[in-house]
């Protein structure tokens, strides 16, 4: 299994649109080979990152979702840069133990 996370640090005034655009999204992830699990996490605190969660079976599955046409469609209307405030990263994670 491989976790990806994407640690999206927004301006508040930007949260609502981050969040519509996530429940209004066009869904091509869900249909792609290796994909399991989205979930995109909500801060609670101030100063700390949305979280967007992806699990897939393995590493290459996650790759062929990058490299696919359905990513391109998926992201090619970007929020302005000015709802971003700086720090946030992509990480990825080979999963060693999984307990449910």
């Amino acid at each position: 299994m491989y976790i990806v996370t994407n640690r999206i640090f927004l301006k508040n005034e930007y949260a609502n649109e981050f969040e519509q655009r996530f429940r209004n999204r066009a869904g091509q992830i869900e249909a792609q080979p290796g994909f399991t699990r989205m979930q995109i996490l909500k801060p609670t605190s101030e100063n700390t990152p949305y979280v967007v969660l992806t699990t897939w079976q393995s590493k290459a599955a996650f790759e062929d979702w990058v490299g696919s046409d359905d990513f391109k469609l998926a992201h090619q209307n970007p929020m302005s840069k000015d709802a971003f405030e700086e720090g946030g990263s992509l990480e990825q994670f080979e999963v060693i133990i999984s307990t449910d």
